[in-house]
């Protein structure tokens, strides 16, 4: 960084390290939206402290090989989780969300009682380019190694280069 910082800003007397961050703008500030991304880091963090457990007891490799059931009995950080696609930010295939009590069975982070996780494997074949686990992989015709979604995406990128 200091290499780029005095590239742009010829000074050998001042570094960017000593650079302190700027003031935000007050107006930038969303208060109600750092409270709902709490809530998605907290849920995060404890599907990531079950998939760990699994990764460790060698019964999944990778995330993706994941599809958890994540029991959240918090109503606001229930509907926190709403329209926001919590398979990728939890880096999982796929996911199941309940608003419910965590069952006996579940794994519960002590500081985030109200949310527990049960792993499971995801169902489906890989995406050979997200390599998320999915059912709908090849039913796209001339996309037999892809999701719906990808097969989308490169099907714009493949009319693009044309």
């Amino acid at each position: 960084m200091e290499e780029v910082w005095q590239n742009r800003y010829p000074d050998e007397s001042f570094s960017v390290h000593m650079r302190q961050f700027p003031e935000t703008d007050a107006k930038w500030l969303a208060p109600e939206l750092a409270v709902k991304w709490t809530h998605i880091r907290a849920i995060r963090r404890v599907v990531t402290g079950a998939l760990e457990i699994e990764r460790r007891e060698k019964r999944i490799g990778s995330s993706l090989e994941a599809a958890p059931i994540v029991y959240v009995d918090n109503a606001e950080a229930f509907t926190a989780m709403q329209g926001v696609d919590m398979a990728d930010v939890c880096i999982t295939s796929q996911i199941e969300l309940r608003h419910e009590t965590p069952p006996g069975e579940a794994f519960i982070d002590e500081d985030s009682a109200h949310i527990g996780v049960v792993p499971a494997l995801a169902v489906g074949e890989k995406c050979q380019r997200s390599w998320k686990i999915h059912p709908d992989v090849g039913s796209v015709a001339g996309y037999p190694d892809l999701t719906p979604r990808d097969a989308a995406a490169v099907q714009e990128y493949d009319a693009q280069a044309q």
